[in-house]
């Protein structure tokens, strides 16, 4: 099979559509449908199991856009039908893979676009899925000219293009990075859909195989550059960000260190340490966390405890996930900031001698993390793959965000939708 070509109808096909953060994305290709590559219109298309379901989301879509239902096409395509796979991804440039839980029915989608020369995105936070697809699906995609990157919403492309950031910024060698999530909402809090509920709970019944098939990749450790940084306890708290705080239980962690490897063997950079924290409040929401994380725990370790977990998403989380996902109120009024503690060595100085003697901080901060700034990466980023093609690393293959979008101008692109990234000053 050849590689994509641009004779294929759409630029962009949204898989998916009609789900809860589909819905979403259909709503930002819309609104940026002007800024396709090289500065052309977008030419996309709507796929999923029901045409009823894709006509009715694209009607909403078009409530401000009045000519957008007529000029949309819509793909009936199925997840457990490999011929719909086929012909959904013979039409398309990208694939926008919004159907999760990754873990069962992200393999049919990617092998698709591997066998039928279509790129492929997601937005997945599930290290499983993303490693497996990388240890199975590299050479194919290679071979076949085909780009596989997942992981390019919230999880995982602030903390991944946020570590790439504060690298350039700092002047000398940094050796190691500390990033602290803070999510702020209004008076009805923070929510989140049972899409990622479901992730995690299965996710983390699972840990096991993720051991296992590290295992597999046959990979040396990172060489430790400078000091080793000492991992933080499992709750403590912040002076950083004023609150306590917990290692970051989702992808950024498994997507920052294939990046840093990446960039390590293949562009002979000097890999960075990167541990991950998330501000969790005061002293109340510490036992809140702490109960519910015990539960949590105890339950995902049986098939009827991960069964009532699936089936009670808000009772198990305090409210923290939920089936109808979270109101419109809920988005608008949140948004989140990650900041980057970073150390290393002035340009001067020798990193195999002494201590770190530099450090900066950067920060990435943006709009309601999980259905408006993911949204938002994940089509720029299909933008930044079609306008910029001839950047990305080799001819194809499975790659984080940070790998994939390494030499492009993501970035500034993100810069100009809402996802700001700047230096700080260093306390």
């Amino acid at each position: 099979m050849a590689a994509v070509t641009s004779s294929r109808p759409y630029h962009v096909i949204i898989f998916g559509a009609t789900g809860f953060t589909g819905q979403f994305v259909v709503e930002e290709v819309a609104r940026t449908a002007a800024e396709g590559p090289g500065g052309a219109p977008l030419k996309w298309a709507v796929a999923g199991r029901s045409r009823q379901r894709l006509e009715d989301v694209l009607g909403r879509a078009g409530t401000q856009k009045a000519e957008l239902r007529t000029d949309i096409e819509i793909i009936v395509a199925d997840v457990s039908i490999e011929e719909s796979l086929a012909i959904m991804c013979q039409q398309g440039l990208v694939i926008l893979n919004c159907v999760g839980p990754y873990r069962f029915y992200g393999e049919p989608v990617v092998k698709a676009c591997v066998e039928n020369g279509a790129h492929y995105l997601d937005i997945c936070g599930e290290p499983q899925f993303l490693e497996r697809m990388q240890l199975e699906y590299h050479t194919k995609a290679l071979d076949r000219g085909v780009y596989v990157i997942g992981s390019c919403g919230f999880d995982s492309v602030p903390a991944d293009l946020g570590v790439l950031y504060t690298q350039r910024q700092f002047k000398g060698t940094l050796t190691a990075v500390e990033s602290f999530l803070k999510i702020s909402s209004g008076p009805e809090g923070f929510s989140g859909h049972d899409a990622t509920w479901q992730s995690a709970v299965y996710g983390f019944a699972d840990s096991g195989s993720l051991r296992q098939l590290r295992k597999k990749f046959g990979h040396t450790p990172l060489p430790v550059v400078g000091a080793k940084v000492k991992k933080r306890g499992f709750m403590f708290f912040s002076r950083e960000i004023e609150q306590y705080a917990i290692p970051f239980m989702g992808s950024d962690p498994s997507v920052v260190k294939r990046t840093q490897r990446f960039l390590y063997e293949e562009q002979q950079q000097s890999p960075v340490q990167y541990s991950a924290y998330v501000g969790v409040g005061g002293l109340f929401s510490v036992v809140k966390l702490f109960c519910s994380g015990l539960l949590f725990w105890f339950m995902v370790k049986f098939s009827l405890g991960r069964k009532l977990l699936t089936m009670f998403p808000s009772f198990f989380s305090f409210g923290m996930f939920s089936k109808s996902g979270p109101t419109t109120k809920q988005i608008e009024d949140t948004c989140f900031s990650l900041t980057f503690f970073g150390e290393g060595y002035s340009e001067s100085t020798d990193p195999s001698q002494g201590r770190p003697n530099a450090k900066i901080c950067t920060q990435v901060v943006g709009a309601e993390p999980g259905y408006v700034v993911t949204v938002s990466t994940l089509v720029q980023a299909a933008v930044t793959l079609l306008d910029e093609l001839h950047s990305l690393p080799r001819r194809g293959g499975v790659y984080t965000p940070g790998a994939a979008f390494y030499k492009t101008s993501l970035i500034d692109r993100l810069q100009n939708h809402s996802v700001k990234f700047s230096v700080r000053h260093c306390e």
